[in-house]
């Protein structure tokens, strides 16, 4: 089995990990069909989980159970992204396209409003979404967010390009090493990082950072969590950005994650800030 077979059994492997009854769901927009997982507590406050560029909603395995606990999870396949979002609608031109694509999502839900939570690139389309649609986001939580607060590292970029131009399995590999500095612990996660080297290549929307004047008029609850190792981005820069232009932000670094290790390696720190926050109302942001 190679190929697209892999890729979608190494996935399916992941989500039967998942605790608890996890229901894939298909919620029709304008761009195409997309991939919702729903979990959680029935009646409970509902929170839309963005994954990073490549890893699908399955990400989150390690982070789903201490959310479900009190929310009713919806984790995204994102559009045009691998995964089992189908972009065979508009196409995806740029910014203002995801967040429509993510408004008819939240519609296709039935969910005026929601907490969104998002990793690197789904940090960037979270943010994007909740200063297009303020109303519509009780809470923001952006895990070490990419294209937010501080420029990519050239030498993250320049590191990833033979994963990206020629994937192999051990390309993947030795990427994602080089940037957590450890072996996955997860050997089911593993096997689905190996197998995203045999599907297409993802068609992600440039990141444009936010204008300064729009961040500074962000009134969403919001919670910055970074990786105090990321290598993707200079986290000390994108720290003191998040704490100058979204003054009411909470900002928190972890100080052993990096930006690949969140969400999946160690989460119990990532689970308990997340919970915090969550549990404040979605919540009530403090610097």
């Amino acid at each position: 089995m190679g190929g697209e077979a892999a890729f979608f059994g190494a996935y399916d492997a992941v989500l039967r990990a998942w605790p608890g009854q996890v229901r894939g769901v298909e919620v029709a927009t304008p761009y195409g069909s997309t991939r919702v997982q729903v979990c959680g507590r029935q009646g409970g406050e509902p929170i839309v989980l963005l994954p990073g560029g490549g890893v699908t909603s399955a990400v989150w395995f390690a982070n789903v159970e201490a959310l479900a606990r009190d929310c009713r999870v919806y984790a995204v396949d994102l559009m045009g992204d691998v995964g089992r979002s189908v972009n065979d609608g508009a196409p995806l031109r740029g910014a203002a396209d995801l967040t429509a694509w993510l408004g008819a999502v939240l519609d296709g839900l039935e969910l005026g409003e929601a907490r969104l939570c998002g990793h690197s690139y789904g940090a960037w389309i979270a943010l994007r979404y909740a200063l297009a649609a303020p109303r519509r986001v009780k809470g923001l939580a952006l895990l070490d967010p990419v294209g937010c607060f501080a420029g990519m590292s050239p030498r993250y970029l320049l590191r990833a390009l033979p994963s990206l131009l020629r994937p192999t399995a051990r390309r993947v590999r030795a990427f994602h090493r080089w940037e957590t500095g450890q072996e996955t612990e997860n050997p089911a996660w593993r096997a689905f990082l190996d197998s995203t080297a045999g599907v297409r290549a993802s068609k992600v929307v440039a990141m444009r950072r936010p204008k300064a004047e729009e961040l500074t008029d962000c009134a969403v609850p919001a919670l910055v969590l970074l990786a105090g190792r990321s290598r993707a981005h200079d986290p000390r820069r994108a720290a003191a950005n998040a704490l100058r232009l979204m003054p009411h932000a909470r900002v928190v670094t972890l100080p052993d994650a990096s930006h690949h290790s969140i969400p999946t390696e160690r989460p119990a720190e990532l689970n308990r800030v997340l919970a915090d926050f969550l549990g404040a109302g979605g919540g009530t942001a403090r610097p």
